[in-house]
């Protein structure tokens, strides 16, 4: 059975949110430190065995000279794709993540896009500010209701999105890695495990939603092939990690009206320079990798981290871990 002697954090809790981070590890001592205090994270890395995070994994927690005794690291963030490097997996390392913390509100958010789009609401708005009585085509606009979104990416996001878009009176198509049973809410279900590609959601779907991981098997996973296979016209949303789109391929397809527009919360680089191209780009909106918190978010983290020292010490696998095939050399 495994145990845990003493345990690295970086993360800003305070008061009753390192109390019980402090209780989750309990009896083995917790060194609080801030994430700039190299001196103080190098005399704690000799002796721990977990760290929990504020950032992503570097050299310090890979190399076992720096770090012997490592065995489990925990990153208080969604996306794993900056610590999922080879050197996680040949050294042994568990790596895992918050991912699910913020679910709820990232699928409210691709929701705001989907619907901001389909109902042309900043035109509305620039007529508002001109005091404009409506804009031309108002008459053609549709809800969302009765449309097909597919979902590329089943995991806490896009199993949250899926309830909500069906609940809109949406047929919800979904596409993920593995084979696992539908969530809640979708109505068709693709799986690469299956040998099944993006072609059918794409050309079904009039509201495309990326919340798919970042690897190297989802790199540029959508480029100019699959723009030219989505439905005419279709949105696309991106609430997962920049480089899932080639956005050479996403401007040209927006540019020429092939795509009908985009909802865009991630980028490639980030911030999204002044002089990208994207800022312009026609019935485009963009966010910058910001969604408002759900309430208590690090409550919502240390739920998992709890669950999770239950399992290690258990022997368990653990929740939002790191895999092989989700390691990313490509950024």
């Amino acid at each position: 059975m495994a145990e845990i002697n003493r345990v690295l954090a970086t993360v800003a809790y305070r008061g009753e949110h390192l109390l019980r981070l402090e209780r989750a590890f309990a009896p083995a001592p917790l060194v609080h430190l801030r994430w700039d205090d190299a001196e103080g994270i190098a005399a704690a890395l000799q002796e721990a065995e977990v760290a929990v995070l504020a950032g992503d994994l570097d050299q310090r927690f890979l190399d076992p000279q720096t770090a012997p005794k490592l065995r489990w690291v925990h990153c208080d963030h969604a996306g794993l794709n900056k610590s999922a490097r080879p050197e996680v997996f040949e050294r042994g390392l568990l790596v895992t993540s918050s991912a699910g913390r913020s679910s709820p509100v990232l699928a409210e958010h691709a929701i705001l896009f989907m619907m901001t789009l389909a109902y042309r609401f900043t035109a509305f708005l620039d007529a508002q500010r001109a005091h404009r009585w409506g804009i031309p085509g108002s008459g053609d606009l549709r809800g969302l209701f009765g449309h097909t979104v597919g979902i590329v990416g089943l995991g806490n996001t896009g199993s949250e999105l899926a309830v909500r878009c069906k609940a809109l009176g949406m047929r919800v198509i979904g596409y993920r890695r593995s084979i696992k049973p539908a969530p809640e809410g979708v109505n068709q279900l693709f799986s690469a495990a299956n040998g099944d590609t993006l072609e059918p959601l794409l050309r079904e779907s009039d509201f495309v939603v990326l919340a798919v991981p970042l690897s190297d098997s989802t790199h540029h996973m959508i480029g100019e092939r699959e723009l030219n296979q989505m439905k005419q016209p279709a949105y696309l949303v991106n609430m997962a990690r920049g480089n899932l789109i080639d956005e050479a391929a996403l401007l040209v397809a927006l540019r020429s009206g092939r795509l009908a527009g985009a909802g865009l919360d991630t980028f490639a680089q980030e911030p999204l320079p002044p002089d990208s191209p994207l800022w312009d780009a026609p019935n485009t909106l963009i966010t910058p990798h910001t969604t408002p918190q759900v309430p208590d978010r690090t409550g919502r983290s240390l739920e998992v981290i709890e669950q999770n020292v239950k399992r290690y010490l258990a022997g368990q696998p653990l929740i939002n871990q790191l895999g092989p095939e989700d390691v990313y050399t490509k950024g």
